[in-house]
C-alpha cells in the first residue's frame, strides 16, 4: 500500500477547502485545497512571500480567510486551540528580558481566564521538567534566555509548544538560524515526536524535505504540488521558475537537471 493510500485511510488532522486569504487588496493565498492525515509529517516549501506562514496562521485560526474553510480534527481552529502547538518563525521576545528557559516553557501551560495571583501547579512544573529532558535542555533550565545559543532557543520554543500536549504541531522555519549540529538534533526530535502527533513544518531547507518528512506541499500563492516528498524538475520549475542548486555544507549540489539555456540560480 502506498504512503498516499495509507494517509487517506487515516482520520484527517487538517482539512482545507477553497481557502483564499487577502491582505488589503493583495491576494496571499488563492483557492487552497489541502488534506493532512492524522500522523502525517508534512513539509511545506516555497519562495519568500508565497504564503507559507499565512497558511499556518489560517490553520491556527489567527487570520480570517476571505473565502473557504479550515477544519482541525473536524472542528474550526478556534475551537481546537488546546490540540495545536505552534513554533513561530521568529520569537517576538526581547532576548534580554530577565526570564529563564524554564519560565518561558512554563508559559506554555498558561490558560485563558486565569485568576489573579495565579501560580503554576506541581503538575505544570513536572510536565515542563519532563519536556526539558525530552528536548535536551534540562541542565539549562535556570539559564537566562540571553545566554542561549540559537539552537537552544529554538528547542526551548519547541518545548513551550509541546506544553499543551498537542495532537498537531506547527513549526515555521525552526532550523533557519541554527548550526548544523542543532539542525540535526531538531530534526531527530521532530521524527520522534511524529510517532505521537501530526507535524506540519514550513522550511527552506530543501535537503531536509525528502529525508525528513513523509509528504510535501509546494506553495506559491497557490498549491503547486502535494504528494510524495520527491522534488522533480517540473515541480521546482512551477514553484520557483528556474533551476535550483541545493547547498550542503556550503557546496552547491544539483539534485535536479537543468532546463533550457542559461546558468542556474
Amino acid at each position: 500500500m502506498s504512503r498516499e493510500s495509507i494517509g487517506k485511510a487515516r482520520a484527517q488532522a487538517v482539512r482545507i477547502r477553497d481557502l483564499s486569504v487577502v491582505f488589503g487588496q493583495r491576494p496571499v493565498l488563492e483557492d487552497i485545497g489541502l488534506e493532512v492525515a492524522e500522523g502525517d509529517y508534512l513539509g511545506i516549501i516555497g519562495p519568500n512571500g508565497g504564503g507559507k506562514s499565512t497558511l499556518l496562521k489560517a490553520i491556527l485560526g489567527l487570520i480570517e480567510p476571505a473565502s473557504g474553510t479550515v477544519a482541525v480534527f473536524g472542528e474550526a481552529p478556534k475551537k481546537n486551540k488546546g490540540v495545536i502547538g505552534y513554533v513561530p518563525q521568529f520569537a517576538y521576545m526581547d532576548r534580554h528580558f530577565p526570564i529563564t528557559l524554564r519560565e518561558v516553557v512554563l508559559t506554555g501551560r498558561l490558560k485563558q481566564g486565569m485568576a489573579p495571583f495565579f501560580r503554576f501547579s506541581r503538575e505544570d512544573k513536572e510536565i515542563v521538567g519532563n519536556l526539558l529532558e525530552k528536548v535536551g535542555l534540562a541542565e539549562l533550565a535556570d539559564r537566562q534566555i540571553y545566554q542561549l545559543s540559537g539552537g537552544e532557543f529554538q528547542k526551548m520554543l519547541i518545548a513551550r509548544a509541546l506544553a499543551v500536549h498537542p495532537r498537531l504541531l506547527l513549526l515555521d522555519e525552526p532550523t533557519a538560524s541554527v548550526d548544523a549540529a542543532s539542525r540535526d538534533q531538531i530534526f531527530s526530535l521532530l521524527a520522534e515526536l511524529n510517532q505521537s502527533m501530526t507535524i506540519i513544518l514550513v522550511t527552506h531547507d530543501l535537503l531536509a524535505v525528502s529525508s525528513e518528512v513523509r509528504s510535501l506541499a509546494c506553495l506559491n500563492g497557490r498549491l503547486v504540488y502535494h504528494g510524495e516528498p520527491e522534488l522533480n524538475e517540473r515541480i521546482v520549475n512551477s514553484l520557483y521558475g528556474c533551476p535550483v542548486d541545493l547547498v550542503a555544507h556550503g557546496v552547491p549540489h544539483r539534485v535536479l537537471k537543468t532546463h533550457g539555456e542559461g546558468g542556474s540560480q
